[in-house]
C-alpha cells in the first residue's frame, strides 16, 4: 500500500505536465508566428518610412530637430531650473545658448569664406596649372585619344543647359529655411518647457509600479546619453578647431580661424565630413601654394590629427558606453543624408544613440537566432515560461 500511494503521485504530477508542456509549446509557437509579423511589419516601416520622412520633411524634420534638442538642452534648463529661475526662462535661456554658439560659429566661418569665395576662380585656374605640368608627362595619352577619336569619326558635341544661378537658388531657399530654422526653435523651446510636465505625466500615468520605474530608466539613460555624447563630442571638436587653426597659422594659410571652425564643424559628421575637409585643404593648398608637395601639407597634416582623434583621443573619452559599431553609424548617416540631407546626417548620430539606448531597455532582437528556429526575444520567452509554470 506504501508503494502505491507513493506512486500515485507520482503519475498526477506527470499527467499535469503534459499539458503545460502543450501550452508551453503552443505559446512558444503562437510567440514566433507574432516575431515573425513583427519583424516584416519592421522591415516594411524600414523602407516606406524614408519616402513618407521625405515627402513631409516640413512637419517630420523640425519635429525630429526639435526633440534631439529638447534632449540636449533639458539637462541645462533642469541645472538653471536649480539655480532658481523659472521653467519658462531657463527653457528661454538654455536655447538661447544653443543659438548664440550657433551664431558664433557660423559666423567664424562664413565671414572669412565669402572672402575666399570671391578668389575660387583663381586657385581653380592655379591647380589647372599646376596640373598641365604634371599632364605633360603624359601627352601620349591625349594623343592616342585623339587618333582613336578621328578613326571612330565621331565629334563630340558640348550641350550646356542654362539654369539658376547660385544666387537665385539661395534666394529661392532662404524663405523656407528661415521658416523651418524658426518653427524647429518655437518647438524646442515649448517641447523644454513642457518637459517638466511630460516627465510627470510619463512616469505617473502608468498602470504598475514597475512601468513607472521602467520609464523613468528609459527616459533618464536616452536624456543622459545624447546629451553627454554631444557635449563630450563638442569639446573634442573644439579642440580640434583649435589645434587646426593654430596649424593653420603656423603653415601660413589664410584665415586660420576660418580653417578652425570649419574643421570643428565638420568633425561632427562622422567620416565624411573629416574627408571633406580634407579635401577642402587640399584644393586650397594647391590653388594657392607654389608646388603641389607645399599644397598638400596642410591636408596631410590635418589627415594626421583626424587619425590621431579618432583611433585614440575619441575612443579613450567617451569609453564603451558610447561604442557604437561604425557599420550601424555609416548606415545611419547613408540613411537620414538620403531623408533630409545634411541635416539629416547631423541628426543621424543622436537618433542612432537614441534607438541605442531604447533597444538596450526594451530588449534587443535576436535576428540572426531567430532564422534558426531561436526565440526573437529570449528574454521574453524565459518569462513566459516562468508564468506558465506554477512550481516557479
Amino acid at each position: 500500500m506504501s508503494d502505491h500511494g507513493q506512486e500515485q503521485p507520482a503519475k498526477d504530477a506527470m499527467r499535469g505536465a503534459a499539458p503545460r508542456r502543450r501550452t508551453m509549446g503552443f505559446a512558444a509557437q503562437e510567440l514566433r508566428l507574432i516575431s515573425a509579423l513583427v519583424l516584416l511589419l519592421a522591415l516594411g516601416l524600414f523602407l516606406a518610412l524614408p519616402f513618407v520622412l521625405s515627402i513631409g520633411a516640413v512637419v517630420f524634420l523640425p519635429l525630429v530637430t526639435a526633440l534631439i534638442l529638447t534632449i540636449i538642452l533639458s539637462p541645462l534648463a533642469d541645472r538653471l531650473s536649480i539655480l532658481g529661475l523659472p521653467n519658462v526662462l531657463a527653457s528661454l535661456v538654455a536655447l538661447l545658448v544653443l543659438i548664440g554658439v550657433l551664431v558664433g560659429a557660423l559666423l567664424a566661418v562664413a565671414r572669412p569664406a565669402v572672402v575666399l569665395f570671391e578668389r575660387v576662380p583663381a586657385m581653380v585656374e592655379r591647380i589647372a596649372e599646376q596640373f598641365s605640368h604634371l599632364r605633360g608627362n603624359f601627352v601620349w595619352i591625349n594623343r592616342l585619344n585623339e587618333q582613336l577619336a578621328q578613326i571612330a569619326g565621331r565629334r563630340e558635341q558640348e550641350v550646356v543647359l542654362a539654369g539658376p544661378s547660385i544666387l537665385e537658388q539661395l534666394a529661392f531657399a532662404t524663405p523656407s529655411v528661415l521658416l523651418e530654422v524658426l518653427l524647429t526653435f518655437l518647438m524646442a523651446f515649448f517641447m523644454i518647457e513642457a518637459r517638466i510636465r511630460m516627465r510627470r505625466r510619463l512616469l505617473l500615468d502608468r498602470a504598475s509600479f514597475g512601468a513607472s520605474v521602467k520609464a523613468a530608466r528609459v527616459l533618464r539613460d536616452v536624456q543622459d546619453r545624447v546629451a553627454a555624447y554631444i557635449l563630450t563630442v563638442s569639446v573634442i571638436n573644439f579642440g580640434i578647431g583649435v589645434i587646426v587653426a593654430i596649424g593653420a597659422w603656423a603653415l601660413g594659410v589664410e584665415a586660420p580661424v576660418m580653417w578652425g571652425g570649419l574643421a570643428a564643424l565638420l568633425n561632427f559628421l562622422p567620416y565624411i565630413g573629416p574627408l571633406a575637409m580634407a579635401l577642402l585643404l587640399g584644393l586650397f593648398g594647391l590653388g594657392t601654394a607654389p608646388t603641389p608637395l607645399l599644397g598638400l601639407m596642410p591636408a596631410a597634416a590635418y589627415l594626421g590629427l583626424h587619425a590621431l582623434e579618432s583611433n585614440l583621443i575619441t575612443p579613450a573619452v567617451l569609453g564603451s558606453r558610447f561604442t557604437i559599431n561604425p557599420v550601424m553609424i555609416l548606415i545611419a548617416l547613408s540613411y537620414f543624408s538620403w531623408i533630409w540631407g545634411v541635416t539629416g546626417a547631423l541628426l543621424s548620430v543622436p537618433i542612432l544613440l537614441t534607438l541605442t539606448a531604447l533597444i538596450d531597455h526594451l530588449g534587443k532582437p535576436n535576428l540572426i537566432g531567430f532564422i534558426f528556429g531561436e526565440p526573437l526575444f529570449p528574454n521574453n520567452l524565459l518569462e513566459l515560461q516562468v508564468d506558465e509554470d506554477p512550481s516557479t
